[in-house]
């Protein structure tokens, strides 16, 4: 009951600049719709008002055992109408016997 949730993974795509250097481009970004997940709230929230008010807002994503996801730390998502940012790096919890159990995302959404 607690993965009915439906996201979208959201991938830059990839562009080159003047000088011949990849960046990314959120312009128009591959869209990876994965359901059967959960996002929940994460413990608090942050403000940052040294330039001007902003508001931080922590997020986890996690699958049910056996799902593994291609997440990666430079992906979006997008849940319930808010785009969030992956922070820092994807964990992915090992299965006994092999292969991934679940995977776990701490996610950021910026006001």
């Amino acid at each position: 009951m607690l993965y009915l949730q439906s996201i979208t993974i959201l991938r830059a795509a990839t562009t080159t600049d003047e000088y011949g250097n990849e960046k990314a481009s959120w312009a128009d970004p591959l869209r990876i719709p994965v359901s059967g997940v959960n996002v929940q709230p994460a413990a608090g929230s942050d403000e940052d008002t040294d330039d001007k008010q902003l508001t931080v807002t922590g997020w986890r994503l996690y699958t049910p055992r056996g799902m593994d996801l291609d997440l990666r730390e430079t992906d979006r998502v997008e849940a319930e109408g808010t785009v969030m940012q992956v922070v820092g790096k994807v964990a992915r919890w090992p299965a006994p016997g092999g292969g991934v159990h679940h995977i776990e995302a701490d996610l950021r959404e910026v006001d």
